[in-house]
């Protein structure tokens, strides 16, 4: 092959052989984007379509930083030794001994998608000697994770809680970071990682680089990015926000009610193949797989509700086929990177277009075909249909698969394997021979029609009767409809909360879902009050606190309402439908933030009125709690950015006067 027509010509030997050993045979857009000689020494602010190639192209950009001699070995650095890069803007304490002294920093929103990065670059960066790539997520043993990092990685990949606690224990020197990069910046920000991704930034050296990569870069994105980036060089695989275009996208119009009916036929059109579904919250991915599984379907949940080696072991199985169906949520699948996931089907509407771009991405990667389909009840047309607008997403609306149009699928599989069987090899003469003596006894149509039947793929059920909707009719839902459940429960995208009723009918026959009229008043009406022992004096500001408790308790930040702060203490809405959940985990100790408590607010007599009906006296742990705990006060007081919430702060005087 010539240098004029090697499409890996322009890259270093080591990363061009790793390449070749990968399977590549070319370079996908993002990535020829980044060799371009402007990009040298800038600050890359890289969108393009999920599954585009987006972590090999950042890793193609360090190449040369790394093949010049960056984080080799002699990364351990002496307890007084003085860093030769210029000082970050908080001088850093005394590291120790044993502190990591890496020159690339990758900080990711998941666990999951930690050790996706992890593995693609050390894959390119195989032919790099000495050269080693540590990961470091919460959920693991922090003290495995200070011997690795004793070993002296030149690039570290991890969450930003886990690295800020590594940064802020000294065992990870800032002073030698030379490249940062922000992969997934919108969904860190979206779990409230904003204090987190502040922090780091402000340990590191002014000179170093700073780059972001995304498929989508809202405003808050922009934002961040525009505070810590300089000399910026804008790279677009694809236009910024659009989805990718090996992905045919399908709407079913469905009632409400048959949304688990209408899945079932979805999956039986679709086989054998790797099917990703999305819902909104973890413990209807529970449900939901459950359900499929029961009904002969491999299925399995993915969530955080997860432990991590259980989601690792669930991954893993999804990879190797030991099931074909995954059920999840937006934040658990961001870490999902499986190449052959055929379809993708969105059970609850994203909330976003951003979102939709995101989940439709895990199919139709590496050059592969896929299909995005969306379940769309009638409550929630209008709204799907101006986020696919937003998406610029052209999506072709059709009539629910009905069990007829099901069973002549499966004949017509039957019959394509059947004359890829006869394609692909002759019959063995002993084969031929019994053919033969069949025909010769019995009418041949009925021996084939026989064989047919033989041949047609077993499904795991039957196909499921429903009606859905006319998606022609152009038949728009009462604006009160609108307006209620069915759009709470689309627009909602926490993990946590109550969860819907897949398939169960009430006792007059009706779907159990909730009613389509019902409406969401602004206010406090849907929410339920916490107080939590966090107050102004000890530094409280309506965006830690944000981020604290979806941290803390597994939120969204649309599933939080007003937040009031006061001298001592704050209070905090939570939906109601994730309050239960909440509470549950914010019982559980923080080891970050070991002094701060998050209780129920009881209305007056709500206790005693309970325990009264039971017969039973309320315990120390049901009682009014006492005055909350104090925390140290944080130096920090980063400014709150402007959220979606009815954000209001109370007169500490004033409230404690009262």
């Amino acid at each position: 092959m010539t240098p004029s027509n090697d499409p890996f010509a322009a890259l270093p030997a080591p990363i061009a052989s790793a390449l070749r050993a990968r399977g590549f045979t070319e370079l996908t857009p993002v990535q020829r984007a980044v060799l371009e000689a402007e990009s040298t020494g800038r600050d890359l602010r890289v969108s393009s379509q999920t599954g585009s190639g987006k972590t090999v192209a950042i890793g193609i950009a360090l190449a040369a930083h790394f093949l010049e001699g960056a984080g080799r070995p002699g990364s351990i650095v002496d307890a007084g030794a003085a860093s030769p890069k210029p000082e970050p803007k908080t001088p850093p304490r005394k590291p120790r001994a044993s502190a990591a002294r890496p020159t690339a920093l990758v900080v990711v929103p998941t666990r999951e998608l930690a050790a996706q990065v992890q593995g693609e670059l050390k894959w390119l960066y195989a032919n790099l000697r000495d050269l080693r790539v540590e990961v470091v997520t919460g959920g693991t043993s922090i003290e495995g994770e200070r011997r690795a990092l004793a070993r002296g990685p030149g690039l570290i990949v991890g969450t930003p809680g886990r690295l800020l606690d590594h940064i802020r224990n000294h065992a990870i020197d800032c002073g030698s970071i030379e490249h940062v990069i922000l992969d997934e910046a919108d969904q860190m920000l979206d779990m409230g990682f904003r204090e987190e991704l502040e922090g780091i930034l402000e340990q590191l050296p002014e000179s170093r680089s700073s780059h972001l990569v995304s498929a989508t870069f809202p405003r808050a994105v922009v934002s961040l990015a525009d505070r810590f980036q300089k000399n910026v060089l804008a790279i677009e695989g694809t236009r910024l926000g659009v989805a990718n275009a090996d992905i045919q996208h399908i709407a079913y119009s469905i009632r409400r009610h048959e949304t688990y009916a209408a899945l079932v036929n979805v999956l039986l059109l679709a086989g054998d193949s790797r099917c990703l579904l999305f819902v909104n919250r973890r413990v209807d991915a529970t449900v939901l797989a459950e359900k499929l599984a029961s009904d002969g379907f491999g299925a399995a949940p993915f969530s955080g509700e997860l432990a991590q080696a259980q989601r690792t072991r669930t991954l893993a199985a999804f990879r190797n086929g030991t099931f074909n169906i995954l059920v999840s949520t937006d934040v658990a699948a961001r870490g999902i990177d499986v190449p052959d996931i055929s379809t993708v089907v969105h059970i609850d509407p994203p909330r976003t277009s951003d979102a939709y771009i995101h989940r439709s991405g895990r199919t139709g990667r590496a050059g592969r075909t896929g299909k995005s389909i969306l379940l769309v009840a009638g409550p929630d047309m209008r709204r799907v249909t101006r986020l696919l607008q937003v998406a610029r997403v052209e999506v072709s609306w059709q009539p629910v698969p009905r069990p007829e149009k099901v069973e002549k699928a499966l004949e017509k599989q039957a019959r394509r394997a059947m004359h890829a069987r006869l394609a692909e090899a002759a019959p063995s003469e002993r084969q031929l021979a019994y053919a033969r003596q069949l025909l010769e006894d019995r009418d041949p149509v009925e021996v084939v029609a026989t064989l047919l039947e033989m041949s047609k793929a077993k499904p795991p059920r039957e196909p499921m009767a429903l009606v859905g909707l006319d998606p022609f009719a152009n038949d728009r839902p009462r604006k009160r409809g609108a307006r209620g459940a069915g759009a709470r429960q689309a627009g909602s995208s926490g993990e946590k909360g109550g969860g819907r009723d897949f398939g169960k009918r009430g006792t007059n026959g009706r779907s159990a879902d909730p009613s389509p009229g019902r409406v969401i008043r602004k206010g406090r009406t849907g929410f339920t009050r916490f107080t939590i022992s966090w107050g102004e004096r000890t530094g409280a500001t309506p965006s830690r606190l944000l981020s604290h408790v979806c941290r803390r308790g597994g939120l969204s930040s649309e599933q939080v309402g007003a937040i009031e702060i006061a001298s001592k203490s704050s209070t905090i809405d939570v939906a109601s439908d994730v309050a239960d959940a909440f509470e549950s985990r914010a019982r559980r100790p923080d080891r970050r933030d070991p002094g701060i408590v998050i209780q129920r607010e009881e209305r007056p007599g709500r206790v005693a009125g309970r325990m009264a009906k039971s017969g039973r006296v309320p315990t120390s742990s049901e009682r009014p709690p006492p005055g909350p705990a104090r925390e140290q006060t944080r130096s920090t007081n980063p400014t709150f950015t402007g959220r979606p919430h009815h954000l209001k702060r109370k007169n500490a005087r004033r409230t404690a006067s009262r």
